[in-house]
C-alpha cells in the first residue's frame, strides 16, 4: 500500500480550469464599469449605510432590563 499511487480517479478538466482560474485570478483581472461598480457598492456603500444605521439606532433601543408595560423605546 505505501508504495502505490494514490491518486487514480482522472481529474475533472472543469474542476482543474477553475482551481488554476482562482488561485491566478489577479493576473488576468481588469477594472471594468461593472467590476467598479461591484466593488464600490461592498466597500463603501453597504459598510456605509450599515455604520448610519447604527449610528442613527444607537441608544434608541434598550431591551434588557424591561417588565411588563415598559415601552422599549427610550425616546
Amino acid at each position: 500500500m505505501a508504495g502505490l499511487p494514490h491518486n487514480k480517479m482522472a481529474m475533472d478538466p472543469a474542476l482543474v480550469r477553475i482551481g488554476n482560474l482562482s488561485s491566478n485570478r489577479y493576473k488576468y483581472f481588469r477594472w471594468t464599469k461593472r467590476t467598479a461598480t461591484v466593488s464600490f457598492v461592498f466597500v463603501i456603500a453597504i459598510p456605509g449605510i450599515l455604520g448610519y444605521l447604527g449610528y442613527k439606532n444607537d441608544g434608541l433601543w434598550d431591551l434588557r432590563g424591561k417588565r411588563r408595560g415598559d415601552t422599549i423605546s427610550e425616546r
